[in-house]
């Protein structure tokens, strides 16, 4: 009988306990004045928006590649799709906490889809002409790439560097 009401005293004291703490946790923008709540939201909408046109615009520049054929056909497909890689990552670079490190990655991304588009349009060549277009390729988009990573080591630095006085 103790111990049953030990038990049941125990259960209790936890049920309590739980309820306590539910009622003492905040959601997580309660901290937050109503109009930053409000800009957060109207932010995220904005960029919804901007990635549903990105979309579209997409869609719509791949339907124009439906009617070609061949090379000509993967080519425009590529640009396409670099064109959209490009957008999504300016748009959450404009979205970015960290703008410097967010356009290193637009470089990255940039470099990634140029680089797409080129090797599309050097499997239209042959041979030798062939290979040193894809090396030119190669060489252009290891420049970008250096170049991104230079940006992003500096706004790092930057940023972590200690403030004069």
């Amino acid at each position: 009988m103790k111990l049953q009401m030990t038990v049941i005293a125990a259960a209790l004291a936890l049920g309590f306990a739980g309820v306590a703490q539910a009622q003492s946790t905040t959601p997580r923008d309660a901290d937050k004045p109503r109009t930053a709540q409000k800009s957060d939201r109207a932010d995220r909408k904005v960029k919804n928006a901007d990635e549903e046109r990105i979309e579209s615009e997409y869609k719509a520049a791949k339907e124009k590649c439906d009617t070609m054929q061949g090379n000509e056909k993967d080519i425009c497909q590529a640009e396409a799709k670099a064109k959209e890689k490009i957008a999504k990552a300016e748009n959450d670079a404009k979205h970015a906490k960290d703008p410097a490190k967010a356009q290193a990655k637009v470089q990255r991304v940039r470099a990634d889809a140029e680089y797409d588009v080129a090797k599309e349009r050097c499997d239209a060549k042959s041979g030798n002409d062939k290979d040193v277009c894809m090396k030119e390729a190669r060489v252009q988009r290891d420049k970008s790439r250096a170049s991104s990573a230079r940006t992003e080591r500096s706004a790092t630095a930057g940023s972590t560097a200690p403030e004069k006085k």
